[in-house]
């Protein structure tokens, strides 16, 4: 059975006390420095006749609050002081063929990838992948924002974990121009990924901020490591990258400093008796 690890602590402070080389695939969801408090309440909706909102059959539903609000400070004078020591130390923790995916957007990608480019060589740099979804408000004073980065660098610039046979298919948007038997298996996904947001109301929401798909870490999971290898993420939060990680029978050690995040994660991952450090 995949081993699972559970760190409540600082990441900087546990990433230099791991050897070197040891893990083969590192993925992090780090704060986008959005210059606010991230938060959100765990809510769940019951029927009732004296329910606020109408749903399927003009069904009536009442909002129940189910915890406490999880959050957290997002906001960092300077970005990189915070998470350039935190990446030096994670490219030390990579095993030569492993591969990093750090997840941001379009406020700082822009900073962490000249900074990345510099730590792992730009010939390292292997995509820049587009999490694009529709979900939420529009602006009116601009184009809406409706995407996020992740930064894929491998240790070597050659020799990277990349099991195209585990690409989950996606329908073509013009399936009569291929043909009935390439319509049935479906295409690749490009470096724009299409995938909506963790809906409110579903089972997959923890009612952790900032909470990624379960689809997402699926596919980075499955195509960039093989069964048994150990997956990181010390900026774990909801524990999104375990369960990816133990569903697909490699082993995850996840770390965030917040006693909430370990709580709601141990919760999430129960079924795979975490040891707690």
């Amino acid at each position: 059975m995949p081993d699972l690890e559970l760190h409540c602590s600082d990441n900087l402070e546990f990433l230099r006390t791991r050897e070197d080389e040891s893990f083969e695939l590192v993925y992090i969801d780090p704060p986008f420095n959005t210059g606010r408090e991230q938060s959100q309440r765990r809510r769940r909706m019951e029927r009732s006749p004296q329910g606020e909102r109408r749903g399927y059959g003009g069904r009536l539903y009442r909002t129940l609050e189910e915890g406490p609000t999880r959050a957290y400070s997002d906001a960092f004078d300077d970005y990189l002081a915070f998470l350039g020591p935190r990446l030096e130390e994670l490219r030390r923790v990579l095993t030569p063929t492993g591969s990093l995916m750090v997840h941001l957007d379009p406020r700082e990608s822009h900073y962490v990838k000249v900074f990345l480019d510099q730590l792992f060589g730009r010939r390292c740099f292997q995509n820049e992948i587009v999490w694009a979804y529709d979900f939420g408000g529009r602006a009116r004073s601009r184009w809406s924002r409706k995407h996020d980065v992740i930064l894929w660098y491998s240790k070597h610039p050659r020799r990277y974990t990349y099991r195209y046979e585990a690409i989950d298919r996606i329908p073509y948007m013009a399936p009569k121009l291929v043909g009935p038997e390439k319509a049935e298996r479906g295409k690749t996904p490009t470096d724009v990924w299409w995938q909506t947001i963790v809906p409110p109301g579903g089972k997959e929401r923890t009612g952790y901020p900032t909470q990624k798909p379960l689809a997402i870490l699926r596919r980075i999971v499955r195509v960039h490591s093989q069964q048994g290898e150990r997956v990181l993420d010390v900026f774990a939060g909801s524990g999104t990258t375990g369960v990816a990680a133990l569903e697909s029978g490699r082993h995850a050690v996840l770390v965030d400093e917040s006693p909430q995040a370990i709580e709601v994660m141990e919760h999430r991952l129960a079924a795979w008796n975490p040891r707690v450090f």
